[in-house]
This record gives structure tokens, C-alpha cells and sequence, in this order.
């Protein structure tokens, strides 16, 4: 990532926008193949009645008119008429960065207070809430850079439009963000109820290392099942979905396989580690 960079779509980097509609039934698979014939690094999204978003690197009005004529002649007749291009230049694209980031940003910062105001209860109060906020944001972390860098590798290594970074994987992004916290949220409302339990006990309780086992032990099956069953759903769409929802479906697949490994295996242990560096009473 930091010596590659990402493979930015139209969003982050500006580009062209051509709206088309066809005066025939068309096939999508048939438009995407001409798009991607022209060497423009395009996208295609279907629209209703027969209309298509092509998305593009900057054309110019003649490579515009190269793209509508080919669509015409292989694909099906396009109406002349309701033809838009749009320019989406960097400066509109910067700002789109900049929003992404301050909401990645606001996201990371309200998931650590919620979760330590959720913890603040168990043994060590809001300390120990903040461990508990701040091992789930690392988890966190965790998530979003091999969801990244595994696009950066597909997008400017490998050079593949799958590894696009645009609108769409953004929402992936905070989808995961979202499905990761829940998911580990599991484990520590878990590990919370154990410590209640276990202080009950007096002086026979269990450690802190004990009881997070035997949580992560409770809650694995069921977020190895909940997650197996969406990476099912996403599996089938990623093979049968289109060129256009590739991406975006990748991103989530990877970042849920992720999410429920940290959620298990780096969350917790995280907790444990920053326990022992500050005991907590």
C-alpha cells in the first residue's frame, strides 16, 4: 500500500460518466466486453429501461463518440438522444476522499465510546471499558488493512479491475467495519457475563485468562456459523453477480473471513495482553 498505492476508480480520481440508454435489449455482459475492449479502464452499471452508467478515465468529446459508436454497432442501437457525459473532475474527488476518511475517522471513534461506556460496568470500570473499546478498534485496524492492502495487491500489482477502489468499496468497507465490531461485541458481552460470574466465586474465580477462554470457547461455533452462511451468499454473488458488483462483494467476503477471525483470535488476545500490562481492580 504505501509503495504501490491503490488502483482508483472514477470516485477518488475523477473521470468520465457516460449515461446511455439502448433503444434494444441489451447485454450487459455484451456492453461490459466492448467497454473493456476500448482500453479506457471502464466500469459498467445497469440501469432501468435499457439504460447503462459507463464510467471512465478522462475522454475526451472524440473518444466519447468512438465508445457510443462501437456500443452501437456490436451491442444494440443507442437512442442519440439521451445521451449525457459528465465530468467528474479532482477537485470533486478530492472532497469525496476527504468525506471517506472523516467517516472512517468518526465511525473508529464513536465504535471506541460506545464500547467502553457498554463495559464500563465490569471489574475496573471506565479503564477497564476503554480496554475492552480500544482491543476491539486494534482488532479493527486489523480488518481494514489486509482488506486494503489485499485491494492494492489486485488493483497496482496485479492489475486487475477488481482491485478497484471507488464509492462501492467504501460501503464495504464500513459494512465490515460494522459486521467486525458486532461480532467481537459477541465475545466481550461474553467475556463481561463470565466475569460476573466468576467474581461470584470469591476466592476459587477464575483468572482473566481463564474467563476469556471459556468465552471465546462459547462464542466460536456461533460466529463461525453466522459467518459461514453469508460467505455463501457472498461466494454466489461474486461467481454469478456481474463484473460490476465484483468488487464490492470481494471486499465484503474478505473483510467478513477477517472480521471473524480477529473477533476470535486478535481481539480477545488483545484484551488479555493489555490487562496484564494494566491490571485493572
Amino acid at each position: 500500500m504505501l509503495t504501490r498505492g491503490f488502483l482508483l476508480g472514477i470516485d477518488f480520481q475523477g473521470g468520465t460518466e457516460l449515461f446511455l440508454k439502448f433503444s434494444q435489449p441489451a447485454n450487459q455482459a455484451q456492453v461490459e466486453a466492448v467497454v473493456a475492449s476500448e482500453n479506457v479502464n471502464g466500469t459498467v452499471q445497469k440501469g432501468a429501461n435499457g439504460t447503462y452508467i459507463v464510467r471512465t478515465r478522462a475522454l475526451d468529446p472524440a473518444q466519447q463518440k468512438k465508445i457510443v459508436d462501437d456500443l452501437d454497432s456490436k451491442v444494440a442501437p443507442v437512442d442519440r438522444n439521451q445521451i449525457q457525459a459528465n465530468q467528474v473532475g479532482p477537485s470533486v474527488a478530492r472532497e469525496i476522499v476527504t468525506s471517506a476518511l472523516l467517516a472512517v475517522l468518526a465511525a473508529a471513534i464513536l465504535i471506541l465510546l460506545y464500547l467502553a461506556f457498554r463495559f464500563r460496568r465490569v471489574r475496573g470500570g471506565w479503564r477497564a471499558g476503554f480496554q475492552f473499546g480500544g482491543s476491539a478498534l486494534l482488532a479493527l485496524l486489523h480488518d481494514v488493512f489486509l482488506l486494503t492492502g489485499i485491494f492494492s495487491i489486485l488493483g497496482k500489482v496485479l492489475n486487475l479491475r477488481i482491485g478497484e477502489i471507488d464509492s462501492l468499496f467504501l460501503t464495504a468497507a464500513l459494512t465490515v467495519v460494522g459486521f467486525s465490531v458486532h461480532d467481537t461485541i459477541v465475545v466481550f458481552d461474553r467475556i463481561r457475563e463470565n466475569l460476573v460470574l466468576s467474581d461470584r466465586l470469591g476466592a476459587s474465580r477464575l483468572t482473566f485468562e481463564q474467563v476469556v477462554n471459556l468465552s471465546i470457547l462459547q462464542t466460536a461455533a456461533r460466529s463461525i456459523i453466522t459467518s459461514f452462511t453469508v460467505v455463501l451468499v457472498l461466494a454466489a454473488l461474486l461467481l454469478f453477480g456481474g463484473q460490476t458488483l465484483q468488487g464490492f462483494v470481494l471486499a465484503l467476503l474478505i473483510g467478513i473471513l477477517s472480521g471473524t477471525y480477529s473477533s476470535i483470535f486478535n481481539a480477545s488476545q488483545l484484551l488479555v495482553v493489555w490487562r496484564k500490562l494494566q491490571p485493572v481492580r
